[in-house]
């Protein structure tokens, strides 16, 4: 029977490798080793050069092709019986499957596998031989903490794996994975532990894997984007982090991990409003501090998202609210500046976030630079100028370290989108501008589901026992069950005889 892309191997060496060719357009990189063990047995060995490990291949596979067949037994056998014989005595492989289907020779062949064909026989062999240039696991660079694992994840997924298994020791640890992109076929893979998470929570996570159909997938934002309730929304609805810790807590806590191969980002699922303000270090602190700084990180987030609107409500609508001294001090930095404070803060807005994005991508050899011109020539010589008032100035500085305070990257960025909307309401109508403003944003928040969950939970469905971490981090002999909003299969994490007792 002839093959094809999506049927099976050929019976025929030579057909295989023909079809090979013209299915890859004859790319430099496909290494073809034809090995020829006896006069009627012929061997290719088909990798791709820079995936896999050369020098395992030579030393290892390749050595025992040449120096362990047993040339007097194959000789007697039939191709079938011959690459039994290859696969259970000849090679030395921990990694090694059978392959039938040409579609899945294909993939394993780019994936990174070295792939073994036999002359009569319509079967090929899938030698794992990684072996791929690698990120060593280093610190994470968008959770950084002061007191913690200092490991980030990485761009491979089996390092990844790895690095979560490491955290969490236990057979119910269960990962599955699955292939998405029609031409990228990136590996997927979610983690949960069998015996904790939701049984619906994991179907439907694999329902919305499963529902992707999409060419490519290079990143976990893709598939963020696929996989979230509502997409018109600026708050993120998926938790995503690079501390293997923090993914092996949300485990813990009966959440779903998705993980994808090429990005140290990991996402986790369902996820919640308080949670984007929470860092692994406060887990690692004593509670009274955790708590201390988890209030700091949601003032920041106030302040991030209001001090700009405030600033140009009052001073335009509502100079009354202002003690006379300050007022009068306002009034003498604002009188040689030409702009009204509403175009006066949207020019200072958006100065400072093209100074940031300019500093994501600037080279880091002129990084510093770039950073003496936009503090000394945009700040003290706009004020100079007379083009700035000092007060904005500050207000906006202000605003701008409070962004960095929030752990999540996702929530900084809603904060600086829904920032503009506010300022331009209080520019229109003042302090009722902002009111109508946040009851809006109160409104949608509550509407908000993430895989079903409410989003402002415990706050809105209010649940004062999971109150005991959210807002407030209270000590670990207090944190005995799990988060109720997650309707995990074992509520207790902290086994007593008290719990054991209410649960007979």
């Amino acid at each position: 029977m002839k093959s094809s892309e999506t049927g099976t191997l050929s019976k025929r060496l030579k057909t295989n490798i023909d079809q090979l060719y013209g299915l890859l357009g004859g790319s430099s990189d496909v290494v073809i080793k034809e090995l020829q063990i006896e006069e009627n047995t012929h061997i290719s060995l088909i990798y791709i050069d820079g995936l896999v490990d050369t020098q395992v291949l030579h030393n290892s596979i390749l050595y025992s092709l040449q120096e362990h067949i047993p040339y007097e037994q194959l000789g007697k056998l039939e191709p079938e019986q011959k690459i039994e014989i290859i696969k259970k005595q000849i090679l030395i492989a921990g990694d090694l499957t059978v392959i039938v289907d040409f579609s899945q020779f294909i993939h394993e062949l780019l994936s990174g596998s070295v792939m073994l064909l036999l002359d009569g026989t319509s079967t090929a062999l899938r030698i794992g031989l990684p072996g791929w240039e690698d990120r060593n696991v280093g610190e994470p660079s968008s959770q950084s903490v002061v007191r913690g694992p200092m490991e980030g994840f990485t761009e491979n997924l089996r390092t990844n794996t790895a690095l979560v298994r490491r955290k969490i020791k236990d057979s119910h640890l269960w990962l599955e994975t699955v292939q998405i992109g029609r031409v990228t076929q990136t590996s997927v893979s979610i983690m949960y532990l069998n015996n904790i998470a939701n049984k619906d929570l994991v179907q439907e996570v694999k329902r919305r894997l499963n529902k992707i159909d999409t060419d490519s997938i290079l990143e976990s934002g893709y598939i963020e984007e696929f996989i979230q309730e509502t997409v018109f929304t600026p708050f993120p609805t998926v938790y995503n982090s690079d501390r293997p810790d923090t993914i092996a807590a949300g485990i813990l806590e009966g959440k779903v991990a998705i993980l994808v191969d090429g990005t140290p980002f990991v996402l986790l699922v369902p996820t919640f409003f308080v949670a984007f303000f929470q860092s692994a270090e406060d887990y690692y602190q004593r509670a009274d501090i955790g708590t201390l700084l988890r209030l700091v990180r949601f003032i920041s987030f106030f302040i991030t998202l209001l001090a700009p609107s405030l600033y140009v409500a009052i001073t335009t609508y509502h100079q009354e609210m202002i003690p006379t001294n300050l007022v009068i001090s306002l009034a003498a930095q604002r009188e040689s500046v030409p702009f009204p404070a509403f175009v006066e803060a949207l020019i200072m807005e958006m100065t400072y976030e093209i100074l940031r994005e300019a500093g994501v991508r600037i080279p880091k050899n002129i990084g510093q630079a770039i950073s003496i011109v936009g503090t000394l020539v945009i700040g003290q010589a706009a004020v100079a100028a007379g083009f700035i008032s000092s007060a904005m100035v500050i207000i906006v500085s202000l605003t701008a370290i409070s962004s960095f305070v929030i752990p999540e990257t996702g929530m900084s960025i809603a904060a600086r989108m829904i920032r503009f909307v506010l300022i331009a309401l209080a520019g229109f109508i003042g302090l009722y501008g902002i009111l109508f403003g946040i009851f809006i944003i109160v409104l949608h928040l509550s509407s908000l589901r993430s895989f079903g969950m409410p989003y402002m939970s415990p706050l809105g469905p209010y649940n004062s026992k999971d109150l005991k971490d959210s807002i407030f981090r209270f000590p670990w002999p207090f944190l005995k069950t799990r988060p109720a909003e997650n309707k995990t299969q074992n509520l207790f994490r902290q086994s007593t005889s008290s719990d054991e007792e209410s649960t007979q």
